[in-house]
């Protein structure tokens, strides 16, 4: 049996199809991921993410760790504010991608992949032993819950919640209606950040696990559908971001996944794992990079398939599905040459051509790319 999280009951009340995933029992969908992908398109959906590790780092030296640990510098931060970044090794190699939150000038919390929890823990407590000059603790936060609600809709529904006087998450939730992007608010153990992983508007939120059903069923109560590991799949491919373990990994680094704006090189004294190597790729020019296509014929594109220039193999797909937003199959593909504006996928011994394009592929519901010829 697979580890539960706190949200675990209202799945099978739900009638969740359950799978395993990275070691927990997690919902793929509840009946239909169409439907469900559409919810969050044109309404309202929510998403359990507790399987993914929330990490909370309090010290005087947790700043200086995390400017030497992340590959994003934490200077940008002010309290109250999230910054997208990777964990690199000493060969650039993304170990994970992650979110970081500044609560307080000796406060952060990281939120990590289910699947690398464990080795990421283990790569933080390796690389703390050069700053224990100075008291910091790396505590992970197993006693919390972690929901997405994601949707155009969410901000109005939420607002409704509010409303009625007989809801005990109000003066919390309240802050979070006027936050911008990439900002949170954090009260009571609950932390309430305005990020996604859908390409819509919405919300993480973290809260006390003890409370996590009662939050749950407030959100089911007022509209809001449970979506499973499926449609979050769908809506993450279409808004143009990368998965973990996917499109990138240790052997990958940022700039070969699309992800070189994760990467702040300046200032030039700071100094932080994998710098070297990274910058040693961009003096020898980078041999990969991350490109989206979207098939021009019909057929769905999946993970693995040859991408071909002509007759010569140029690449692989990493993420590949179809979109139930633009009723086309659309991919992510690592190539090693300049293929223009077009390529060919082979899929079921057969080549059928696809157009290269700049992702994301949806954003807030709409077709973002230009498939016409320069």
């Amino acid at each position: 049996m697979g580890k539960k999280t706190p949200f675990y009951p209202c799945h099978l009340r739900a009638n969740a199809k359950i799978v395993d995933f990275a070691g927990w029992e997690m919902p793929l969908h509840y009946g239909s991921q169409l439907q469900e992908h559409h919810q969050v398109r044109e309404h309202a959906g929510m998403f359990d993410v507790s399987h993914m590790g929330i990490v909370d780092l309090q010290g005087q030296s947790v700043p200086a760790y995390l400017r030497y640990l992340l590959a994003n510098n934490i200077d940008r931060l002010h309290n109250g504010k999230a910054l997208y970044t990777c964990l690199l090794n000493e060969q650039g190699g993304v170990i994970d991608d992650l979110i970081v939150y500044k609560i307080a000038d000796d406060c952060y919390r990281l939120v990590i992949n289910a699947g690398t929890r464990e080795k990421d823990l283990a790569w933080m407590r390796k690389q703390a032993a050069a700053f224990t000059d100075t008291e910091m603790q790396i505590i992970e936060r197993t006693d919390l819950a972690m929901l997405a609600v994601q949707g155009p809709e969410t901000q109005v529904i939420i607002e409704q919640l509010l409303a009625k006087q007989d809801v005990g998450f109000s003066n919390t939730l309240k802050n979070a209606i006027a936050l911008h992007p990439f900002t949170f608010c954090y009260t009571d153990d609950w932390l309430i950040a305005r990020t996604g992983y859908t390409g819509e508007d919405g919300y993480e939120i973290m809260l006390p696990a003890e409370q996590a059903e009662a939050f749950w069923q407030n959100l089911l109560d007022n509209g809001i559908m449970p979506c499973g590991l499926g449609a979050r799949d769908s809506l993450r491919l279409e808004a143009g971001l990368n998965l973990y373990g996917a499109d990138m990994d240790e052997t990958v680094t940022p700039l070969e996944a699309n992800l070189t704006w994760t990467v702040a090189l300046e200032p030039k004294e700071r100094d932080f794992i994998g710098r070297q190597a990274l910058e040693q790729q961009i003096q020898q020019g980078v041999q990969h990079r991350l490109v989206g296509l979207v098939l021009t014929a019909p057929g769905v594109i999946r993970s693995h398939q040859a991408v071909f220039n002509q007759d010569q193999q140029i690449g692989e797909v990493t993420s590949g599905g179809y979109s139930p937003t633009l009723d086309q199959s659309i991919a992510f593909a690592r190539v090693t040459a300049d293929i223009g504006t077009q390529c060919w996928i082979e899929i079921r011994n057969k080549r059928l051509p696809a157009q290269v394009v700049k992702p994301p592929f949806v954003r807030q519901g709409q077709k973002v790319f230009c498939t016409e010829q320069k």
